[in-house]
């Protein structure tokens, strides 16, 4: 039953045709929790979607919010589109079967130039859980890479970096927008600036967010 509810949603969302401008990519960026993604890559999404890319999130739980805290920060990136899903916070390793069909869905209908997701570098075991699940379930995808989560470990090296110079704030904006994390350490203004500006110092730019790459064919990735 829930895949099917997802099915009908996702078809809601895009055509199936293959329209689009040769320049825009299609970006299916899956998390775990609300606000995972905004503080992960929220300044890369945003630059993604401001440029004319289509965007779409898959969030695998509500989280103490509820789901409208769930999408009021992906609202705020303005991606077009965002599916919450209803996993179990902190069991999602129970569930990983169930999220692979999820992700198969996604990719059938969306089909995504670009995978974002967590890294396998994630202390986190619902992070781990929906990395897993996305890598099976767009194991015939060309291109993923992996977003840094504040739980990544010290594995985890990104080899990929957007530039986010003028993104930075509207990633801070998207994570405030989830007051069911508000008083986390990693949620604040100054340990998201930080964390742009050490992964810009690696880039040699000003602010920056990595990646890590699982595997990439050049021309999905184009001119991001």
């Amino acid at each position: 039953m829930r895949i099917r509810r997802f099915t009908q949603a996702m078809m809601s969302y895009f055509p199936h045709g293959n329209g689009s401008p040769a320049r825009v990519r299609r970006v299916l960026v899956v998390g775990a929790h609300p606000d995972d993604l905004e503080a992960a890559c929220g300044g890369s999404l945003a630059r993604f979607s401001d440029e004319g890319h289509q965007v779409m999130a898959i969030v695998m739980s509500q989280g103490g919010g509820g789901e409208a805290e769930a999408t009021a920060g992906m609202e705020r990136l303005d991606l077009a589109g965002i599916s919450v899903q209803d996993f179990t916070d902190s069991a999602m390793t129970t569930e990983i079967e169930t999220m692979v069909k999820v992700v198969e869905v996604a990719v059938d209908l969306f089909r995504p130039d670009i995978i974002l997701t967590h890294s396998a570098h994630d202390q986190l075991q619902d992070h781990h859980a929906v990395h897993l699940a996305t890598l099976r379930g767009a194991r015939r995808s060309p291109t993923i890479m992996c977003f840094e989560s504040p739980s990544a470990t010290s594995g985890f090296s990104p080899s990929y970096f957007v530039d986010v110079s003028d993104y930075a704030e509207a990633k801070v904006a998207a994570v405030e927008r989830h007051k069911d994390q508000s008083g986390k350490p990693y949620t604040g203004g100054r340990v998201l600036r930080g964390a742009a500006v050490f992964r810009g110092g690696q880039a040699r730019n000003a602010h920056a967010e990595g990646f890590e790459i699982v595997r990439a064919l050049s021309s999905d990735l184009g001119n991001l």
